[in-house]
């Protein structure tokens, strides 16, 4: 080839926003960005193969590292197909497949693990095709159902751990919208030999598993996102999780941990970790860790920005690291120990403040219950938790965890919400946010909490503003009171907010009374049905307090008659 270069505009590198220059040579091959910024260049050394297809911007050309890498080149013409084929054949003694996507829009296929993707074929002809650097977590979310998770990093976060060229989450990083969960349907049961389709192993009498099981082991091996049990720094089994719920053992890695449950498996990267929470329960038996995220935990369309861990206080454990006293010191710098015999949930703690070098926060100490607790037990609509009130920031968990810094408070209002009972010994809590954020409200608050939040709240600089009225609860309480003493049967809260309507219903019983008080102390010491039982006991007691002399003569004859007819 005469030339010592070839060169083709607009095109795009790993599906990148910005069009750039690709540039062909003898050594190897290079792209610039058209607006200028890094450039990336690749040896013809690392040039596995080599295949082209109809892509989104136009023709793709697909190279196929010899490190299970992929680099995708969008933009071709199709007319650039030969020009590029001698290009790989004389350059990169490598010949440039021309490769034909099945384009019947089936959902039924068959999966297949190459080296570096795993494609998806319909008739023999790929549908699509997923880099397994793309992937960062697998679940079996059933049965026979497997949930695959993929990266979801920002553009400039991928750009600068990769430093512009292929990496786990760039190709991800590069739309608006991105595809964030795959799930496949893989019924029956197989053998490896058989899902590889080859000399995959030479046991004739190999165990059969199910082919959801395969698919699901060898994925995590391929996409290299299951660390081996020799990496593991330090596990704890069975350790309840109360967001998201359920019971999961923790694998801990140097850059990263796992929740391993029954039916779900989660990796987070330590980097993830921007909160980590120590939270007595009120009850003084168990202990929470609260872990935020960003970006938050996926489940399904569920996403969980707080994972929640509960301990009990009184339970030991004794753990040995699986790291040697010199890794200790010279990757952790000591903020590990080698041996640990202490309550677990300060085991837990201290582990995950060592790997993810974050501080622990904790309840702000000024700050306490009525019941000299941290936490304040409240509700969230019909979600029962507890509040706790830290140095920077109020947190509401378990669910919905809420978190609400202080920076971002506008103001904090008390006030009591409807007329029941309830209400005189409890209030609520509505924080607003800055900038017209909204707000949230926490309810059924204990009254005696009232004048240590509203004090705290004032030390941390917020604005309040109470609207409870203390003479008109103490008022509302009295009358309550006198109501709960004239009649136990009685719906009190119905009965002292009724107003006039009461009056007017006891004019009307004097009235009836005054007809005939013989008739009314029939009914009352026969046992026949009335309309008015719900009141009769409190109208008889009004009754003998208004009767005259002659009255209570004439009742003394009742009983007499009563014995008369029952006799």
């Amino acid at each position: 080839m005469p030339k010592s270069s070839e060169s083709f505009d607009n095109v795009y590198l790993d599906l990148s926003k910005e069009n750039g220059k690709c540039r062909f040579a003898e050594n190897g091959l290079g792209w610039k960005p058209a607006g200028g910024g890094d450039a990336f260049t690749l040896d013809q050394s690392n040039i596995g193969g080599a295949q082209w297809s109809r892509a989104a911007k136009g023709y793709e050309v697909k190279i196929l590292l010899r490190n299970s890498g992929i680099i995708q080149l969008d933009g071709f013409q199709q007319e650039d197909y030969e020009r590029l084929s001698k290009i790989f054949k004389s350059w990169y003694s490598t010949n440039l497949e021309n490769k034909e996507h099945s384009l019947r829009g089936w959902n039924w296929g068959k999966a297949e693990f190459g080296k570096a993707e795993l494609t998806f074929n319909v008739q023999n002809r790929p549908a699509f095709e997923i880099p397994f650097s793309e992937i960062s977590n697998t679940n079996l979310a059933g049965r026979n159902e497997i949930a695959v998770e993929f990266s979801v990093t920002d553009e400039g976060k991928a750009n600068d751990k990769n430093g512009g060229g292929p990496g786990q989450g760039r190709k991800a990083a590069a739309g608006k919208d991105q595809l964030v969960e795959m799930r496949f349907y893989i019924p029956g049961t197989t053998t490896r030999k058989e899902a590889e389709g080859g000399d995959a192993g030479s046991d004739a009498d190999e165990e059969e598993k199910n082919a959801v099981t395969l698919f699901y082991d060898t994925l995590i091996e391929k996409a290299d996102i299951g660390e081996t049990a020799g990496d593991t720094i330090a596990s704890f089994h069975d350790v309840l999780h109360l967001t998201p719920r359920g019971r999961f053992d923790i694998d801990m890695y140097d850059s990263s941990f796992r929740l391993r449950g029954k039916t779900y498996d989660y990796k987070i990267q330590y980097e993830a970790i921007k909160k980590f929470m120590f939270l007595p329960k009120p009850d003084d038996l168990h202990v929470m860790l609260c872990i935020g995220l960003d970006p938050p935990l996926r489940q399904g369309q569920t996403r969980y920005p707080f994972v929640i861990m509960q301990f009990k206080k009184d339970e030991e454990a004794t753990l040995d690291l699986n790291l040697t006293e010199e890794q200790i010191k010279d990757r952790y710098g000591g903020s590990l120990q080698a041996h640990y015999e202490q309550p677990l949930h300060q085991v837990v703690a201290y582990i995950f403040k060592g790997l993810a070098s974050k501080s622990i926060l904790s309840p702000a100490e000024e700050f306490m219950t009525h019941r000299q607790q941290y936490g304040i037990k409240c509700s969230i609509k019909a979600s029962e938790g507890f509040l706790y009130c830290l140095k920077k920031a109020f947190i509401f968990v378990p669910k919905p965890a809420t978190y609400i810094s202080y920076e971002q408070t506008q103001s904090v209002t008390f006030s009591r919400i409807g007329g029941a009972v309830s209400a005189l010994s409890t209030f609520d809590i509505t924080v607003h946010m800055k900038n017209g954020a909204g707000s949230s409200q926490f309810s059924n608050i204990n009254r005696e909490d009232l004048k240590a939040l509203e004090d705290f709240f004032k030390l941390k600089g917020l604005r309040v503003k109470n609207e409870i009225d203390e003479d008109a609860n103490l008022m509302a309480a009295a009358l309550r009171d006198e109501v709960m003493g004239s009649s136990d049967e009685e719906v009190v809260g119905a009965k002292a907010d009724r107003g006039s309507a009461d009056e007017d219903e006891e004019s009307v019983d004097e009235d009836f009374r005054a007809e005939s008080d013989s008739d009314v102390a029939e009914e009352f010491d026969s046992d026949h049905e009335s309309s008015g039982s719900g009141s009769g006991e409190s109208d008889v007691d009004n009754r003998v307090d208004e009767e005259d002399d002659e009255d209570e003569e004439e009742e003394e004859k009742q009983p007499k008659k009563k014995k008369k007819k029952t006799g």
